[in-house]
């Protein structure tokens, strides 16, 4: 079964800057990393499923050890704000 993400979505944008850039250099992420996740995620002003679904993944990878405390405040708000599980 083929997975369908809406046009509108920025989902596939997200999955390859995640794995292009983010995750290629020191597999974490950095709050300039963050900010441009969360910059396409919200481009059309909303986070969506399959965004959501993307984000979730891509913040599983990492935890508070992996990350700084500013990087890791922001995802634990993003991810209430937007209800990224």
């Amino acid at each position: 079964m083929s997975l369908e993400i809406p046009q509108s979505s920025a989902a596939r944008r997200l999955t390859a800057y995640s794995y292009l850039v983010v995750f290629a250099n020191d597999g974490t992420i950095d709050e300039g990393e963050l900010r441009l996740l969360e910059k396409i995620a919200l481009e059309d002003g909303e986070v969506d499923e399959e965004e959501r679904r993307v984000l979730s993944m891509l913040f599983s990878r990492v935890s508070k050890e992996t990350v700084s405390e500013a990087a890791w405040g922001e995802i634990l708000r993003f991810q209430e704000e937007h209800g990224i599980k």
